[in-house]
């Protein structure tokens, strides 16, 4: 089995981050009573007319700079026709010969390995509604309907399950950075359909199945796994594959069939009569791309340059812009180095975002808080575990407004670096704790560090640790 190659490419939807929706006037805004954010244009109501949102335009342009593509000067939009409850149309309003963007790439890494993904285009179109199946039916909620998308679709270049998690997680960045969508997959925000087909060295491609609408990055590797180990034991069993729409069930871990496809879906489009085509001027493409902010792979790159962080910490402090920009913001003001103020981020402010189920862009101080708190780290004004007391209270509503160096004071958090009151309580914990000062003396030298705790509990957190230990190998040498 070992012998099949697996051939994957991703259809990935994300919805803009636009006030208003793709052809009128109604809000984008998640959630809302079932169909209260509509109007005659996106119920597709008799003589309604559409109005492109230009918004929709420029976002779409600045997700394919970002993402490495060309920008047709000339586009239009197409009515793509298929029936469903969710569609009040009856079609889609899409594109198809003539995208926005096209022939771009995503650069990946998977196992300390670049590797580079085709984007065959990125194109507009308009979302539909949302089916709510209950037990005494199913009703359409039209609220999401005609919201603005943008659908980025791969070249067949990806080739194994990690690789779909590291091209959605990147991408999925870069849309971050740019702002173009929230991508909040939770909230269908960010969904993608998975094709996957597998083949021997030196044979055709096989039969392709499509998975639809999977909505998480673990989501989208657990059921390419399954799709290619499915296929894998089809063909090693001496059965046939068929082009096939499936669905994936997450709870399960499953898929199954939602429809065969002997051939390909005919959905007779032909050019929007509604709407102008899209006329993109150079001049338009410059001013988007002036508004492009330092991706990701940029800011990795300058934090390894400048600061000298290593891989690891530059990866994770670009996750979130957000996190991203408060480092920027505190190492522009920090007196210490730079990996201070990393070490904050990638810790305890990671950690309690985490616990409180908060958002990266809800951390409730900015770079000038974080920079106040490292410095007094640094320079040994509090000791690691007041930091971390100090960012718990950053966090909590009662401490809001008030800086580090405020709270340190208010609450007695100032590390004891009195030489004189340190080697005092030095001298107590080395005559309570006879059994461990044998033990160092006998050659254990890391049972000094229960004594460190043992004089760190006694000042209560306050004392320097580097000086406790120094003066207990002093007390204890002599």
């Amino acid at each position: 089995m070992s012998d099949y190659k697996a051939v994957i490419g991703l259809e990935v939807h994300a919805e803009l981050d636009t006030a208003s929706k793709i052809y009128c006037g109604c809000t984008t805004a998640f959630g809302g009573e079932e169909n209260t954010h509509v109007c005659p244009v996106c119920l597709g109501l008799p003589g309604a007319l559409p109005l492109l949102n230009e918004k929709v335009v420029e976002f779409c342009i600045k997700a394919g700079l970002a993402l490495n593509c060309k920008i047709n000067n000339y586009s239009r939009q197409d009515r793509k026709h298929y029936f469903y409850p969710d569609l009040p149309k009856s079609f889609q309003t899409s594109q198809l010969d003539l995208p926005i963007c096209y022939d771009g790439y995503l650069d990946i890494e998977v196992n300390g390995q670049t590797k580079r993904i085709g984007i065959t285009r990125i194109h507009i179109e308009e979302d539909a509604g949302k089916l709510i199946h209950g037990l005494t039916g199913t009703r359409v909620d039209y609220n999401r309907g005609a919201t603005g998308l943008i659908e980025i679709v791969s070249e067949p270049d990806l080739s194994s399950p990690e690789e779909v998690y590291a091209y959605m997680e990147t991408l999925r960045q870069v849309l971050l950075y740019t702002g173009v969508s929230n991508c909040k997959m939770e909230e269908g925000s960010l969904r993608c359909d998975v094709n996957v087909s597998i083949h021997k060295e030196g044979e055709p491609f096989g039969v392709r199945t499509e998975m639809k609408n999977i909505n998480s990055l673990s989501a989208a590797k657990a059921a390419t796994a399954y799709e290619i180990k499915r296929q894998k034991q089809v063909l090693e069993e001496g059965g046939s594959l068929f082009q096939a729409t499936l669905r994936w069930d997450d709870a399960k871990g499953i898929n199954y069939v939602m429809r065969v496809k002997e051939h390909a879906d005919e959905y007779y489009y032909f050019p929007e009569p509604d709407i102008m085509p899209i006329v993109i001027s150079p001049e338009k493409v410059e001013a988007i791309r002036a508004t492009l902010p330092e991706l990701p792979k940029a800011r990795q790159q300058r934090y390894k340059e400048q600061y000298g962080l290593s891989d690891y910490d530059a990866n994770i402090l670009t996750v979130s812009k957000a996190l991203s920009d408060l480092f920027d913001q505190a190492v522009a003001e920090c007196q210490g180095p730079a990996k201070a103020c990393a070490n904050f981020i990638m810790g305890d402010i990671t950690r309690l975002l985490n616990e409180e189920a908060l958002q990266p862009e809800e951390v409730p101080f900015g770079g000038k808080e974080l920079a106040e708190l490292a410095n007094l780290a640094s320079q040994g004004a509090i000791s690691s575990s007041a930091a971390s007391k100090v960012v718990e209270m950053l966090f909590q509503p009662e401490f809001a407004g008030k800086g580090p160096k405020a709270i340190v004071e208010e609450q007695n958090l100032g590390q004891v670096s009195d030489q004189g009151a340190i080697k005092a309580m030095c001298q107590q914990v080395i005559d309570a704790n006879p059994k461990i000062v044998e033990d160092y003396r006998g050659g254990k030298k890391q049972a000094i560090s229960a004594l460190v705790g043992q004089v760190m509990k006694a000042s209560k957190g306050k004392a320097n640790p580097a000086m406790a230990n120094q003066l207990l190998e002093e007390l204890l040498g002599s």
